[in-house]
């Protein structure tokens, strides 16, 4: 039997490594590779000007590669449900493939999407390939539950064995036989929109250090695996959070969008590491793609993974409700040097080092302004090229101390840290140059540091108190006792922590980079 095929590409930008659209040429005639641009995910609360500059970059590049393969990208508008029982009849479509994906919504688009395929007698097909592992495999395998400490997660990789190798790109042999049928209008009918077009944000976007696209992430990732001694011995806690050029791979925008194969990247790197002495989990760059397979198999398995209210694991916090705080963070008016060229770089290249999105997340929930995790969630999402729903939601939880992490009391200073790795001040700024001398033309800061993050901490340690004594809500069946991500062992409550040390409890100390390995940024 031959089919007329879509092939639905939604994260999985890329021809290497995509066993859908491999699928989809199987006993295949026509080939329609398909883009929607879906009204819910795609609109201004989600996209920012540099994310959409970089999802523009993606479509071009792979209705580039298409063209190669003598076929062409097909980008149309609207809801799903809406857009595919049209083209099921336009196109006689007779298959329609996809790469799985986890998110609730996502979950519930597609379920909609082949419900109406059956309904138009068309077969559905799809893989997974967008993470390492089968996330309700992982689940299934932890006894219906999602591991909640990275050891026990490793634990159940370690059974599941090495992930599955990636696939190879579709080649001209393989389209021997297969056409995609368009005519030489298909530029006005189905073209990429111009970002003008898509985008709300009026500012001028600034340079694109991070151009996006399937070539651009192949390329950078040879560019890292040439430095064989570098990735081997890379730990993410000792890379630099304010260094003027970035200290990581800056590779995980390219895995967001699904440039680039988390399977390929895991065995690239697996090579490199054949024969070489290397740094281990969940320092290592496969530690880091490891953290992402942990976000992810928690937001499986958590009902209202990126909320508070509802999500069993997530400590219940009294947040303030203060929209001129909020604003003065997301815009870079903080009165902390540091905590504004953070901000102010993540609008204006839409990434930050890890340990950044570290002292901002902090500096926004329970170290200085005490507003609500969810709230700086989504200014990450818009902002960041590898605002992932999963990580996203995962990390912020994890810095608000509202979960997976538990030392609340570990408060990040918006002044010492950055001094830390920026001794002469380059990252925040050059005074005389930029006409902004601190104490005269910056603003004063918004809070007292050194007074505020004291009463909050106590805060926090209500809000703990009060999980403890509700065996529901507490991550760990060993009731007022949490467990450490980072070691999987069973600790005390914080306040006991303090007590046991000989500290004072809610007494600050020291955050050191090691402390926190948590994936924010991937890599």
């Amino acid at each position: 039997m031959t089919h007329n095929c879509i092939h639905w590409f939604r994260k999985g930008l890329r021809l290497h490594d995509n066993p859908a659209l491999v699928s989809a040429l199987r006993d295949c005639k026509d080939l329609y590779p398909v883009f929607v641009l879906d009204p819910h995910l795609y609109n201004s609360d989600h996209m920012g000007i540099n994310r959409w500059r970089f999802l523009v970059g993606c479509l071009h590049d792979l209705d580039c590669s298409l063209r190669k393969l003598k076929s062409r990208l097909f980008v149309l508008r609207g809801h799903p449900e809406d857009v595919f029982p049209e083209l099921f009849k336009k196109w006689d479509v007779t298959k329609l493939t996809y790469e799985y994906d986890t998110e609730p919504y996502s979950l519930s688009r597609d379920g909609k999407v082949t419900e109406l395929a059956e309904r138009h007698g068309v077969e559905v097909v799809y893989k997974i390939s967008h993470t390492l592992y089968d996330m309700d495999r992982v689940i299934e395998e932890n006894n219906g539950k999602a591991p909640l400490t990275y050891n026990r997660m490793q634990a159940i990789l370690k059974s599941l064995g090495p992930p599955k190798k990636p696939v190879p790109a579709p080649t001209l042999e393989d389209m021997n036989e297969i056409k995609t049928p368009y005519t030489e209008n298909h530029e006005e009918e189905y073209g990429i929109p111009p970002l003008g077009e898509l985008c709300e944000d009026t500012a001028a976007p600034g340079e694109e250090k991070f151009p996006g696209g399937e070539e651009e992430a192949l390329r950078r990732l040879d560019e890292h695996m040439k430095r064989t001694a570098w990735v081997c011995k890379f730990e993410k806690p000792q890379t630099s959070p304010n260094s003027l050029s970035p200290s990581t791979t800056v590779l995980s925008p390219y895995v967001t969008f699904g440039c680039l194969s988390a399977r390929t990247f895991w065995w690239r790197l697996a090579g490199g590491y054949q024969g070489n002495k290397h740094s281990s989990p969940p320092v290592s760059l496969h530690g880091q793609l490891l953290w992402r397979e942990f976000y992810y198999a928690a937001s499986v398995g958590i009902p209202n993974f990126n909320k508070m209210v509802g999500n069993p694991v997530c400590t219940q916090v009294d947040w303030d409700s203060n929209p001129e705080l909020l604003a003065a963070w997301r815009e870079a008016r903080t009165g902390f040097p540091f905590i504004d060229a953070i901000m102010t770089q993540l609008r204006q290249e839409g990434w930050i080092h890890h340990l950044a999105r570290h002292a901002v997340a902090c500096f926004l929930t329970r170290g200085d302004l005490w507003i609500n995790w969810e709230e700086g969630q989504k200014v990450f999402e818009k902002l960041l090229l590898d605002g992932d729903w999963a990580l996203n939601a995962g990390n912020w939880l994890w810095l608000s101390a509202s979960a997976f992490f538990h030392q609340f009391f570990r408060v990040y200073s918006p002044v010492a840290f950055g001094k830390k790795t920026d001794k002469n001040g380059d990252y925040i700024n050059v005074q005389q140059a930029a006409g902004c001398i601190v104490g005269k033309d910056y603003p004063q800061p918004i809070v007292k540091h050194e007074e505020i993050h004291k009463k909050n901490i106590q805060r926090m340690k209500l809000a703990y108190a009060k999980r403890s004594s509700d065996a529901a809500v507490s991550p760990n069946k060993k009731q007022g006792w949490t467990t450490d991500t980072a070691t999987g062992t069973a600790a005390p409550p914080p306040a006991a922590t303090s007590l046991m040390s000989g500290q004072r409890p809610g007494r600050v100390q020291p955050l050191t980079l090691t402390s926190l390995n948590s994936n924010t940024a991937l890599l």
